[in-house]
């Protein structure tokens, strides 16, 4: 790569441990934290359960606030099908609806419809969740732009 340069621990923050390699104008440094991550689940899902979920790539085509609701977001998905799919997701507090329009997330599609604020919900979209010096931290899983909407992850 072209443009790297190392980046010594105290042109980041006092925080920061070693040094980090960095490209271009994304400047990263790794930070010290104290990071607690959920338990994992200690029953098994046979293979056979875990192949009928079914992931696809969904776009943002409009996210808006769920009106009386603190943590609801209300997703309208592109999901490839040339039919919008709503889904309900109680992310609000990460995130700001315009924030995530024209992004490409990570959806189960074929989970029986649910209500929830008197809107249908019909999938869910998946996050990565864990604690960081106490607090609960979310993230949506991304995925790249490049992946068209409906697309099936394996």
């Amino acid at each position: 790569m072209e443009n790297i340069e190392t980046i010594k621990t105290e042109e980041c923050n006092s925080e920061v441990e070693n040094t980090t390699t960095v490209s271009n104008e994304n400047v990263e440094c790794e930070k010290k934290s104290n990071v607690t991550l959920l338990p994992f689940e200690e029953e098994n899902v046979d293979f056979g359960t875990f192949c009928k979920s079914d992931f696809r790539a969904v776009k943002v085509k409009e996210c808006i606030a769920v009106p009386k609701s603190k943590k609801l977001l209300q997703f309208t998905l592109d999901d490839g099908t040339g039919k919008d799919r709503t889904i309900l997701s109680g992310v609000h507090a990460y995130y700001e609806p315009e924030e995530l329009v024209g992004k490409t997330l990570l959806a189960i599609v074929n989970l029986p419809p649910r209500s929830m604020m008197g809107v249908e919900s019909c999938g869910m979209l998946m996050s990565a969740i864990h604690e960081e010096d106490g607090e609960e931290k979310l993230n949506l899983v991304m995925l790249n732009d490049a992946i068209p909407a409906g697309a099936k992850l394996e």
